[in-house]
C-alpha cells in the first residue's frame, strides 16, 4: 500500500524538496509538532547536514528513518541534534530486553512500537500482546510510546489508546487517499477518517 503511494507520488513529481516546501507553508498555520517519516537513502543523496538544516528551517520537528536503526545512525545523529531534530526509532515485538533499554534510551519525542510483525496494512488482531509489550517498554522509557502497524479503525485506534501514548495511522489513510484518484472529495473524505479516529481515541482516554 505505501509503496504504491510513494510511486505515484513520484510519477506525480513529488520530491524531498517539494515536501519540505509543503512543511514550510503548514508550519505557517500550526504549531502542531511535524514528524517527518522517509527511508535514508533520501537524506543520504541531499546530504546530512543539508538535509537536516533544510528540514529545520522548513519547520520539521522530528524524524522517523526506518531502515536506520540507532546503531548505525551516527552519521545522521550529530547533525540533527545540532539542527534541533529528534530522531524517533522503532522497537519490534521481536526486540529483546536489551534492545528495548537500548532503542528506549536513543529515541526522542517518541518511541515507535510496531505492534505486529509484517508489512503495513496488515491486521492489529492481538491486542493483549501490543499491551504486554509497552508495558515492558515503559519499565525502560521515561519518553511517550505511539504505536503504529495495523489500526485501520476507530475501534482499533481507541484500542491502542488506552495503552500508549499514541497513535500511527499510515495505510488506512493512504488507502482513503487510493480511492479517490484525482478526486476532489478525497481531502473531505480523509479528514472525516482522521477525526473518526480521533473521536474515538479521545472517548477511549476518558
Amino acid at each position: 500500500m505505501i509503496q504504491q503511494a510513494a510511486q505515484r507520488a513520484l510519477e506525480n513529481g513529488t520530491s524531498l524538496r517539494l515536501i519540505l516546501e509543503l512543511v514550510r507553508t503548514l508550519r505557517q498555520r500550526t504549531n502542531i509538532p511535524i514528524v517527518l517519516m522517509l527511508y535514508y537513502n533520501s537524506i543520504y543523496a541531499m546530504g546530512h547536514e543539508a538535509f537536516c538544516q533544510a528540514a529545520k528551517e522548513a519547520g520539521v520537528d522530528g524524524l522517523i528513518v526506518p531502515d536506520m536503526p540507532p546503531d548505525e545512525a551516527g552519521p545522521l545523529k550529530g547533525p540533527a541534534e545540532a539542527a534541533g531534530l529528534q530522531l524517533i526509532f522503532l522497537l519490534a515485538p521481536t526486540s529483546t530486553q536489551d534492545r528495548r533499554k537500548f532503542v528506549a534510551q536513543q529515541s526522542h519525542g517518541f518511541v515507535y512500537y510496531v505492534s505486529l510483525t509484517g508489512i503495513t496494512g496488515a491486521k492489529l488482531t492481538n491486542m493483549a500482546d501490543v499491551g504486554d509489550n509497552v508495558g515492558k517498554i515503559r519499565k525502560v522509557s521515561e519518553t511517550p510510546i505511539a504505536v503504529g502497524f495495523g489500526v485501520a479503525t476507530p475501534e482499533d485506534a481507541a484500542s491502542v489508546a488506552k495503552i500508549a501514548d499514541g497513535v500511527i495511522v499510515g495505510s488506512a489513510i493512504v488507502r482513503h487517499i487510493e480511492s479517490h484518484p484525482k478526486d476532489r472529495d478525497m481531502i473531505g473524505d480523509v479528514a472525516e477518517f482522521v477525526r473518526s479516529l480521533k473521536a474515538a481515541m479521545n472517548e477511549a482516554a476518558q
